[in-house]
């Protein structure tokens, strides 16, 4: 069964910067690496259709597939590489407050997916505003 990983985005605060963040970090081709001190127990769950979700200034806004979790070096050196999808997916934007590090997220409390219009997503601004009065 499938379970979410949940972080803050330091330096970003919108999902349009990440996305010009990692295009401009990263070589064509290779993937995009979320690195943290620890390595989750339940990586494998991770790995088995899950997500990094991120927040934004106190509001998740997107989420990232989950494609590999790996332990690099050992003992004191070791570090989790969390390798993720290209594509940012936008999702219904959930408030969540601050904390460190990353947390596991349950299905049940993973935001859904927002609908796209052709290539366009819809604006955040505008979903919140729908959500806040009740018409999606």
């Amino acid at each position: 069964m499938a379970l979410h990983m949940i972080k803050l985005c330091v330096g970003c605060d919108t999902v349009e910067e990440l996305a010009a963040w990692r295009r401009a970090h990263r070589a064509d081709g290779e993937a995009s690496v979320m690195r943290t001190r620890q390595t989750p127990k339940r990586a494998a769950e991770l790995v088995d259709g899950g997500s990094l979700y991120w927040v934004f200034k106190g509001v998740i806004l997107a989420r990232q597939p989950i494609l590999a979790v790996t332990t690099v070096g050992e003992g004191v050196t070791a570090r989790c590489e969390v390798t993720l999808d290209h594509d940012l997916i936008r999702v219904a934007p959930t408030p969540r407050r601050a904390f460190q590090g990353w947390r596991y997220l349950p299905l049940s409390d993973a935001p859904t997916d927002l609908p796209t219009a052709g290539d366009e997503a819809i604006p955040p601004d505008l979903a919140r505003k729908l959500r806040e009065v009740g018409a999606w």
